[in-house]
């Protein structure tokens, strides 16, 4: 065994251990992989905790998916990992994990894309959720092809998430971020709502991008319609026009009642109560039946 394969199963081994420690994964779930060379895949085994991985675990295969050498057979999801390494010759590495913030975000449907942080739009740009597809079968791979030339993380709809990286460490903090992305959303969200960076902000935020030489698989945009799921070609980014500031705050109702408004707040619109306030009324709308029987 070269030094450089017994490095990276044991790298394999310490993502496996953090994505466990994280909680991105439950009992034998998620995969790793990473290229040995232009011709194999050192890749997790099946059925295996990924907290609990040894070095002897871990399976050689071909880019095909056919094993070379190795005790166990790999993870029936190689074939969405081989799907990565098809359509993008720079990645090294591929993490897949089940994040419960993210996956939370694919299970409703709802893609991590909105321009709330700088930071994000640096380095992820945006997260699209893939197709739903039946786990282990050509369905997912085939649902993955389509974003993965533009993007670097992906939600997998009621699944999953998925990093690619030029590096196993890379891809996991790809990993990490994005868990991190969707935990500021929810937080933000139950808050009232992002307070959106400005599209003519984003362009901004593009520029600096190219000027510093952050890599990414594509460019940013702010039309939809540039990265459509038949193959994107960008990372789009909902952002919305601003005539001047550079942050817009949320449309629609806040988090809290309006001045001198009633429990819940609000003329017309939306009505929020809290479980107080609904036990209120719920009690007084009983005692105006009973006193009327």
């Amino acid at each position: 065994m070269l030094p450089r394969e017994e490095e990276l199963r044991a790298l394999i081994c310490e993502v496996g251990r953090r994505v466990y420690a994280r909680g991105y994964v439950a009992s034998n779930d998620g995969n790793i992989s990473v290229r040995l060379d232009d011709h194999h895949l050192l890749a997790t085994p099946k059925s295996v905790s990924k907290g609990f991985m040894t070095p002897d675990m871990m399976v050689v295969t071909d880019m095909q998916g056919r094993k070379v050498s190795g005790h166990r057979d790999a993870s029936t999801e190689l074939k969405m990992h081989l799907a990565v390494y098809e359509m993008r010759p720079d990645v090294r590495a591929v993490v897949h994990a089940h994040p419960p913030l993210s996956t939370g975000f694919a299970v409703a449907g709802v893609p991590l894309n909105k321009s709330s942080l700088a930071e994000i739009i640096f380095s992820l740009g945006s997260v699209p959720i893939a197709e739903y597809a039946t786990p282990s079968t050509q369905e997912l791979p085939d649902a993955v092809k389509k974003y993965i030339t533009a993007h670097d993380g992906l939600l997998l709809a009621n699944h999953g998430a998925l990093t690619a990286g030029q590096d196993l460490m890379n891809a996991y903090y790809k990993m990490e971020t994005m868990e991190h992305f969707a935990q500021i959303t929810l937080v933000a969200r139950q808050l009232g709502g992002e307070n959106l960076i400005s599209r003519q902000e984003v362009d901004r935020l593009q520029g600096l991008r190219d000027f510093y030489g952050i890599k990414s698989p594509a460019p940013i945009c702010t039309n939809p319609a540039l990265a459509g799921s038949d193959g994107a070609t960008c990372q789009f980014v909902d952002a919305p026009s601003s005539d001047g500031p550079r942050i817009v705050p949320p449309a629609g109702p806040g988090p809290g009642p309006a001045p001198g408004a009633g429990p819940g707040g609000g003329d017309g619109g939306e009505i929020r109560l809290t479980y107080r306030e609904l036990a209120a009324l719920i009690a007084d709308a009983v005692r105006q039946v009973t006193r009327d029987v």
